[in-house]
């Protein structure tokens, strides 16, 4: 049975621990009440984080079987739901939107009440491949919820789940494309892709986004990190067409300043800060 390389740190400051783990390729987290799992994609990796949090945190090892994970994930992931797009697990999927569910928005809602025009968006979790429920996606979901769709190409970059690409179609893009460096990554994404029959025009494809091999979109989202934002802003400006638009995400706060000087020539046209995370929307002249 395969098992995955984990950390299990104890801290109150999930956000922290993950923001100190983030250059070693942390895959997927599972916060608890008084720790946070954080899952590698290797035990070197993983090893790195444990030595680079040891000083400051309570830290241990483990090796999580793929079996167990399927178990909890079950138990314990509840659908999401982020203005008309609820994001559910296949074993709570349809009942999320015919039921009031518990709604993440910001501020904070207690009750959603079932919306005629909400959207349900199927992710299987995935040990590699997170589930969609992350602030940094949620913000990504708001934003494209802040604009119209209609008849526009979307470029998801870093599509891991591909649940950005599948709601950009979702909400009336005509198409969406989500690339990846990493086949493991896209092969998730197709499967999710099949949970969602009638999606609409979706394609994943295992891609560096510096190959160029690709025509300039109307919107991008670069759902990543505040320092690869800033590395990869001459390239990812490249792949947005004149007037088209960019979502931004993974930026802790206090990375937004450098990732705005890295885009500078753009206009903000909606920013949100939630939990110490921000999400930008800039256009390109």
């Amino acid at each position: 049975m395969k098992q995955y390389p984990a950390i299990d740190v104890r801290t109150d400051t999930a956000d922290l621990v993950l923001a100190i783990v983030d250059d070693f390729g942390p895959t997927a987290v599972e916060e608890r009440d008084l720790s946070v799992r954080i899952f590698f994609a290797d035990a070197g990796d993983r090893d790195k984080a444990q030595a680079a949090l040891a000083s400051r945190f309570d830290v241990a090892p483990v090796d999580v079987p793929d079996e167990d994970w399927a178990r909890r994930s079950q138990e314990n992931l509840k659908p999401i739901t982020v203005g008309r797009i609820t994001v559910a697990p296949p074993w709570a999927a349809d009942k999320a939107t015919s039921h009031p569910t518990i709604a993440i928005s910001h501020p904070p809602l207690a009750i959603s009440h079932p919306d005629p025009l909400a959207i349900e968006i199927v992710i299987l979790p995935s040990m590699g491949f997170g589930t969609g429920h992350h602030v940094t996606t949620r913000l990504c979901l708001a934003a494209l919820q802040t604009m119209d769709l209609s008849g526009r190409v979307v470029l998801d970059v870093g599509t891991c789940s591909g649940v950005l690409a599948i709601a950009a179609v979702r909400l009336g893009a005509a198409r969406a494309v989500g690339i990846d460096v990493d086949p493991d990554a896209i092969q998730s994404a197709r499967e999710n892709l099949e949970l969602n029959a009638g999606a609409g025009d979706v394609a994943f494809e295992t891609m560096d986004l510096a190959s160029g091999a690709l025509s300039p979109a109307d919107v991008v989202t670069a759902n990543l990190t505040g320092a690869l934002l800033v590395r990869s802003a001459p390239i990812l400006l490249t792949h947005v067409g004149p007037g088209g638009v960019l979502i931004l995400s993974g930026i802790q706060s206090h990375e937004r300043e450098d990732v705005r000087e890295a885009f500078a020539g753009t206009a903000v046209g909606w920013e949100r800060d939630e939990d110490g995370w921000v999400g930008l929307v800039v256009k390109k002249s």
